[in-house]
């Protein structure tokens, strides 16, 4: 009978040891959860790099257009004007046209000096439009290009390649990649794609 009644107090007495081993257990799971201050600043520290660096990229990526579209200003803004001063340089040429070579030779030294003085003006316009980026458009002997040249007739010519332009009426000229005007050309017709031998031409090939 004395054996029956001691269990129930064992179990009591047992019953605080096993509430305090229950605390203990939970004390290291709480501070597993508490965040590690320096693991925070760590990713806080990854954020900013980041952000920072963005940043930069993105201030380079401004830097470099802002300095394209000051370039693009500066060599475009003077277009309008360098058309109007080809206008003026193609009367001079043509002035020059009017003469004959030998007809210059006959004219009196008032005449002559008048000659040499719009030829002289004629280069200096031409220099001061190539300072400024103005520069002639290739034509004679490209091949036809509807961007850079304008066909004003096509001329029949079976030793040329077709669509070659074998004439320039006109002197085209760009700024920059941008036309300014393009140059009027006469365009080979006829010929093949490497153009046909030339009447009076020796065919090596055979």
């Amino acid at each position: 009978m004395n054996d029956n009644k001691s269990k129930p107090d064992d179990d009591k007495a047992a019953a605080p040891a096993d509430a305090q081993g229950t605390t203990e257990d939970a004390r290291p799971a709480e501070a597993a959860a508490t965040p590690d201050p320096l693991d925070a600043l760590r990713a806080e520290n990854g954020e900013l790099r980041d952000k920072l660096l963005r940043t930069i990229a993105e201030m380079e990526n401004l830097r470099k257009r802002t300095e394209r579209e000051i370039a693009d200003t500066r060599s475009y803004a003077i277009a309008g004007f360098a058309r109007d001063m080809l206008t003026a340089t193609d009367s001079l040429s043509r002035a020059l046209m009017v003469l004959p070579a030998e007809a210059r030779e006959s004219v009196d030294p008032t005449v002559r000096s008048l000659i040499e003085g719009i030829e002289m003006t004629e280069r200096e316009m031409q220099r001061l439009l190539s300072k400024h980026g103005v520069k002639p458009i290739e034509a004679e002997g490209q091949k036809f290009d509807p961007h850079k040249h304008q066909a004003m007739f096509e001329v029949p010519d079976p030793s040329r390649p077709e669509g070659t332009v074998v004439q320039v009426v006109q002197a085209g000229f760009a700024i920059g990649d941008r036309v300014l005007r393009p140059a009027m050309v006469g365009v080979a017709k006829g010929g093949g794609a490497q153009g046909a031998p030339a009447e009076g031409a020796v065919d090596k090939s055979v």
